[in-house]
């Protein structure tokens, strides 16, 4: 393989060296993972094709904070990274209905786009399977909400 010539790869190669910016540099990275100093650097260096392997990624993440790898690996699959909300089911409800019904409009927005002209791309695909994920995730939220409002024994919509 050509160092660099697949997008991913140079998108995670760029990741992996502000990960390891963000560390204090090479030395303070390989303290921080447990590697030797040769290793990191290969792994800042934008000509090698070295990947850091998982632990060490965890390890340079929690310790800077920024998870910037898992993010480009998560996206590169076409899924997101969102942050776990811990609320009450009365006040996401309304929200947690209103994306889904967004959500299901997107996909039949791009749906209704790819195949206006009877033929379907595989850039149109691919679109059509991140607004697929995208509702997936919010049918997901929707489902969690209502759980919360079934096990509190229901709710109330609107207010007396």
């Amino acid at each position: 393989m050509v160092p660099n010539a697949n997008a991913r790869h140079f998108l995670l190669k760029a990741k992996q060296r502000d990960l390891i910016a963000a560390a204090g540099g090479i030395e303070r990275a390989a303290l921080v993972c447990s590697y030797g100093k040769s290793t990191v650097g290969r792994w800042a260096n934008a000509d090698s094709t070295e990947l850091m392997p998982l632990d060490a990624m965890f390890a340079l993440e929690e310790e800077t904070g920024r998870f910037d790898m898992s993010e480009a690996i998560i996206t590169a699959r076409g899924r997101r990274l969102a942050e776990v909300e811990t609320t009450a089911a009365n006040g996401n409800i309304m929200t947690a209905h209103a994306e889904t019904v967004v959500r299901m409009g997107e996909l039949m927005t791009e749906g209704a786009l790819a195949f206006a002209d009877g033929e379907l791309t595989p850039s149109e695909s691919a679109q059509i399977d991140r607004s697929l994920a995208k509702l997936n995730n919010a049918i997901g939220e929707y489902r969690k909400v209502l759980a919360g409002a079934k096990a509190a024994g229901g709710l109330k919509v609107v207010g007396d």
